[in-house]
């Protein structure tokens, strides 16, 4: 090959590099305005092990939520700003001031009338939290006049109860430690929750047991407020990424979360 030829080829090269470089640096469109704004803003409902919890000696938040946040917040390539919230129900409060860009969540349809949701991502029960003498065996036996059952405002779980129970009493608390002080202190009968997070409180205190049914399923996604079907579509990938790579389930070893598993593949609630 002739000199002058092997520096063109070599030229045409350097040009292809820069012009495929310059291509994988350009943002994905379905995200310019994160990548524009150099952060994402990840609502975080503090409170249930399946989301995120705080440390109060030390203030460091950890879960799956917070580990997906983070994770998602490094492959658009811009800064993870947490949002913090001290229960989950109260992150939707944040949609309507347009404080958060993201937020993990429960899936309920009352959720998805204000938000657009992704697939899950993982799965768990909710069931009750009973005192060990209880006459409550099943969940249908909490069912019934003079039972008062503890339950987050806002949460999945009081959504769910909110449309199922029809005798029983609900007692909103603002926090899920509250709901435990209310149920310790024989103030409500029942606790309502997500199982990971009661096995592990029965496992912290004696004298108190999580029964095996359950009233719902859970299902946990990616929320953003309605209107932005790019974002919505990008979230969606980093997902399904984010399942099959087996992110998911290394987020659920860290949280030691029992009860908990990776939502399969897609979404078994988007329209056929």
């Amino acid at each position: 090959m002739e000199k002058p030829l092997r520096v063109s080829l070599i030229v045409v090269a350097l040009m292809a590099s820069a012009a495929i470089a310059e291509a994988q640096q350009a943002p994905d469109p379905r995200v310019a305005d994160l990548v524009q704004a150099g952060k994402v803003r990840v609502g975080l409902g503090l409170g249930v092990p399946t989301l995120a919890i705080k440390d109060p000696a030390t203030g460091q938040v950890r879960g799956p939520a917070f580990d997906l946040g983070r994770a998602l917040a490094a492959r658009i390539g811009v800064e993870f700003v947490p949002i913090e919230y001290p229960r989950p129900g109260a992150v939707m409060e944040g949609i309507r001031t347009g404080a958060w860009d993201v937020a993990f969540l429960s899936i309920d349809p009352s959720r998805a009338a204000v938000a657009d949701i992704s697939s899950p991502y993982m799965e768990y029960d909710l069931t009750y939290m009973v005192p060990a003498g209880s006459a409550i065996r099943k969940v249908e036996d909490a069912d019934q006049p003079g039972t008062r059952i503890a339950v987050e405002r806002g949460g999945v779980g009081d959504l769910t109860l909110t449309r199922i129970l029809k005798r029983a009493q609900l007692l909103r608390v603002e926090t899920v430690s509250a709901g435990l002080d209310l149920l310790r202190a024989r103030q409500a009968d029942v606790r309502a929750g997500v199982r990971p997070g009661l096995l592990d409180d029965t496992a912290q205190l004696p004298g108190f047991r999580v029964l095996e049914d359950r009233f719902g399923v859970v299902r946990v996604a990616a929320l953003i407020p309605k209107g932005n079907a790019g974002r919505l579509a990008y979230i969606s990938e980093f997902i399904e990424e984010a399942k099959a790579s087996g992110f998911v389930q290394r987020a659920i070893e860290s949280a030691a979360l029992r009860g908990v598993q990776v939502a399969p593949p897609g979404n078994p609630d988007a329209p056929k």
